[in-house]
């Protein structure tokens, strides 16, 4: 028997052992004692203090493997990014590809392995950048953290969870009338300074409850609305084209969200609920890049190459020199910018109802989430720029960051060596669609059966459909125009740069212009309807010392994608093809907390549970990139696979909890993950499709042999096999009567996997970091309080493949965060916060292996032997307001 086998063996008797276990407590204990689970305390929160003690109530008395983070007062979540509060917790590592805790990683298995519910139930949302896949991931900075009471983390699982979290499940709970004083109001307001933007912008929130004298009846409303101008500074590779490039992306984010609550309680045992969600993102955005190409066009020489044959240390002497054909070079730098409009809108209705009889509960849910978002517009205005004396110096990427030391840092219009106008290859637009509704029941009866207190069973059913369109522009007559009317004085870029600052509403109003209608792309047309269901059998037991659950999970799905299918002629048929697939499981959990003394708690649990696949990876698009362009040898067939099984885990955890007084915890969890199947991307090169590329042949550029024109390089999805997330969890908080409080956590996650799974053949997981540290120290007394929190995680590979970012690994981050208020009057409280108060870069760098034959490389050069691929700098953010609560 193979060691992964034996490991799976081992750990499916680890839940079997468990779960025999479990019965035969509940055959020999007659007097279940049900007293403990009733002792949770409940607490009014307010402050740091009451927030960490509530907190720690809810991983105290779970029967799961469960944390919390719970808001201080009305409208204060313990950081104005709900990303970044769960970055908080044991376990949790978050992306902030954006400025933003976006995204979140559980105990060393991928963002898009977290499963994110609110109150229970899917939220619809699509991306705004069309650089980025259609994934089933949660963008948390589209949530206004003043509407949300709590969040909970389920790093184990149970049968009553909805399924989808390999690394784990987080419930977002937002608060509800009834559960608030009548006539509860909130408003603060606040102003954001960016230290890169430069810009103060306007946060504005607020929240009204109201519910009858006889708190039958509640109704809440909050609405929040928030304007950012950001600015990423970076310098990005592109080495196939021979380019390196400073660049500034700017963004003009404008987030409005409003929340309705209604609760109607017509008698004691009896609740309905109904729950308006909407969520607005206008994203409109342009990105402005110098393209210099130190090793081309000019008189250079190359200093050092590094195992990839990549040249690292370039010294330009700024005179032009000549091309293939021997004639003189007469540019040497390319400037542009893609300006895009883009947004995204997600609206959810959610209803829900329990009955409580002496017998029996009944709770379920109705609801409907829909999302439509993307990119709405998309152009690019480029020309060549400066001088060739501008450019001489050098060029080193022999750190992490590249360094460039050249004659002129500073364009603005004026250095344009011509008039500009939309490049019509450009124009397109690439709206998609979010769509999910569902409806779960939930039947409760109370047993006495020994140990077993209570039986659970339910059904969900979720349909859920996803839909990506490219409409290319029909082209008209374009503008053209003087440089400096599309661009006006200079934006800062990173490396000390100044790039030419662009007129974005010019752009998009000239784009327009120059389009006459839409027709469809049909390689970019794609539509996914997966039918989910599920049943459940669960059981909640407690005894002396002992409590928990155990169940089954039965899952099926079936799932098609249409699409416009590709012949042997590069052509795309007139019609939709449709291809279908199906899958089912049946998934047991235990979770057991033995309680050893009265504050000391050991947890076990066990469980098999899995994640579908991303939507982008299981399209059943076929598209050619590169096909009868400039470059050859980019040609790249990109394909998704509508049959990818889900990924699936064995996971097994052990911990002990001590919690030496109400604020007290110190707690130290062992957990591994058998993972057994996952997708992923694989390339394949010089490989025959029966498509001859037509610039390949007038170029007479053959790859593959003489007179071979077809040649692709094969981008396929897969079922990849194996891979282990074994680790540990460490914890310690407390806080003490001076006003003082800290808490510490250290996560330990070694999360491997064959690295012929992965095209850059580095074998770990995606997004996982081997190392999290955060770090919480506090002041709260009387009217004043101040908080300290440091959250650091070391290097994590970022993959993104068959797109366009590629697979790099993300360097060790660590980001300083600062809060502060004041209660000035009863009412009354100033706020001061402080994100990323050392303006933390990020650095990330290609280190895929490099092949025997460099000519064999699967990924662009930048991606191999510590290229320094990306790197953009931090900025901090500043925010300064007033809240008034009554």
């Amino acid at each position: 028997m193979s060691s992964i086998n034996l490991k799976k063996t081992l750990l499916a008797s680890q839940i079997a052992v468990l779960l025999s276990g479990a019965v035969s407590v509940s055959a020999m204990a007659q007097d279940a004692d049900t007293e403990q689970a009733e002792t949770m305390e409940t607490i009014e929160v307010r402050g740091i203090r009451a927030s960490q003690q509530a907190s720690l109530n809810e991983k105290r008395f779970s029967d799961a493997v469960v944390d919390a983070v719970t808001a201080e007062d009305i409208g204060q979540f313990p950081d104005g990014d709900i990303g970044e509060s769960l970055a908080r917790i044991p376990g949790i590592s978050v992306n902030r590809q954006f400025g933003q805790g976006q995204q979140v990683s559980i105990r060393g298995a991928s963002n898009q392995l977290t499963r994110t519910l609110l109150n229970g139930h899917a939220v619809a949302s699509t991306g705004w950048y069309d650089q980025q896949a259609i994934d089933r991931s949660f963008n948390y900075s589209l949530l206004p953290p003043e509407v949300i009471g709590s969040i909970e983390v389920y790093k184990s699982s149970q049968a009553n969870l909805p399924e989808g979290g390999i690394g784990g499940t987080v419930i977002v709970n937002t608060r509800k009338p009834l559960d608030m004083d009548q006539n509860t109001a909130f408003f603060s307001v606040k102003g954001d300074y960016g230290s890169i933007s430069e810009e103060i912008d306007p946060e504005l929130s607020g929240l009204y409850s109201w519910k009858n004298e006889a708190e039958t009846f509640g109704v809440m409303g909050s609405a929040s609305f928030t304007q950012t101008d950001y600015q990423r500074n970076g310098i990005e590779s592109l080495l196939a084209w021979g380019e390196i490039v400073p660049t500034t992306f700017q963004q003009e984010r404008e987030r409005k969200s409003y929340n309705i609550a209604l609760q109607y309680a017509p008698t004691d045992n009896l609740q309905f609920g109904l729950n308006i969600l909407s969520l607005n993102l206008d994203a409109d955005n342009s990105n402005t890049s110098l393209f210099l190409f130190p090793t081309q066009h000019g008189v250079n020489t190359c200093n050092s190459v590094n195992a990839a044959g990549v040249c690292t240390s370039v010294t330009h002497s700024g005179v032009a020199g000549v091309d293939k054909d021997g004639k003189v070079e007469t540019w040497q730098a390319w400037a542009q910018s893609w300006a895009r409009k883009a947004s995204m809108e997600s609206n959810t209705y959610n209803f829900d109802l329990s009955y409580e009889h002496d017998d029996f509960t009944i709770d379920g849910m109705i609801g409907n989430s829909k999302s439509e978002g993307g990119t709405e517009l998309t152009s690019n205005y480029g020309q060549t720029i400066g001088q060739f004396e501008d450019f001489k110096g050098t060029y080193d990427a022999t750190g992490d960051v590249i360094a460039i030391d050249i004659a002129k840092k500073h364009f603005d219009a004026s250095d344009f060596n011509g008039p500009m106008s939309v490049a019509g290859w450009s124009l397109k637009k690439q709206p998609n669609s979010d769509e999910e509704s569902y409806a779960q029941l939930n039947l409760t009866i109370p047993v006495e059966l020994g140990a077993i207190t209570s039986f659970k069973t339910g059904v969900r059913y979720a349909d859920h459909k996803v839909k990506q369109t490219t409409e290319n522009a029909i082209l008209g007559d374009a503008v053209i125009r003087e440089a400096t009317d599309y661009y006006d004085g200079s934006v800062s870029s990173a490396a000390g740069f100044y790039l030419p600052n662009p007129n974005y509403d010019l752009m998009i109003a000239d784009a327009n212009a120059a389009i006459s209608g839409y027709e469809l792309h049909k390689p970019g047309y794609g539509t996914l309807h997966e039918k989910n269901f599920a049943m459940y059998a669960m059981a909640d037991f407690s005894a002396e010392g002992i409590r928990g659950n155990f169940g089954l999970r039965f899952i099926s799905t079936d799932i098609s994608s249409d699409y416009y299918a590709l012949d042997a002629f590069g052509n795309y048929a007139d019609n939709l093809s449709t291809d279908k697939s199906s899958y089912s499981d049946v998934l047991p959990s235990i979770n057991i907390a033995f309680d050893l003394t009265e504050d000391l708690i050991l947890r076990a649990s066990a469980a098999q549970v899995i994640s579908r696949p991303n939507y982008s990876e299981l399209f059943a698009t076929s598209a050619l990139a590169g096909f009868n362009d400039d470059v050859p040898g980019n040609e790249v067939l990109n394909q998704g696979n509508v049959a990818l099984k889900p990924f699936k885990a064995t996971q097994a955890d052990l911990g002990i909890e001590w919690y030496f007084n109400p604020n007290g915890l110190i707690a130290a969890t062992y957990y591994i993950k058998d993972v057994d199947t996952f997708s992923s991307t694989v390339q394949v090169k010089n490989q025959q499709i029966g498509i001859e590329d037509p610039r390949l042949i007038a170029q007479g550029f053959s790859r593959c042999g003489v007179g071979v024109y077809d040649c692709w390089t094969k981008s396929e999805r897969i079922n990849a096999n194996g891979g282990r997330i074994e680790g540990v969890e460490l914890q310690i908080q407390d806080a003490f009567d001076n006003g003082l409080g800290y808490s510490a956590n250290y996560t330990f996650a070694d999360a491997s996997s064959p690295a012929s799974n992965y095209p850059d053949e580095i074998g770990v997981f995606s997004d996982s970091s081997k190392h999290t540290v955060n770090l919480v120290g506090y002041y709260e007394m009387d009217d004043f309080t101040a908080r300290l929190a440091y959250n650091w995680r070391s290097e994590y590979m970022i993959r993104e493949l068959p797109g366009f970012y590629g697979n790099r690994e993300h360097q060790p981050y660590g980001q300083l965060d600062l809060s502060m208020n004041y209660q000035v009057t009863d009412f009354m409280k100033v706020i001061f916060e402080v994100v990323n108060l050392t303006e933390e870069d990020s650095i990330q760098k290609g280190v895929a292996s490099v092949p025997e034959n460099i000519k064999d490389r699967k990924l662009n050069p930048e991606f191999y032997a510590n290229y320094p691929a990306w790197s953009f700098e931090g900025e901090a953010r500043y925010k300064l307001g007033l809240s008034f609560t009554f």
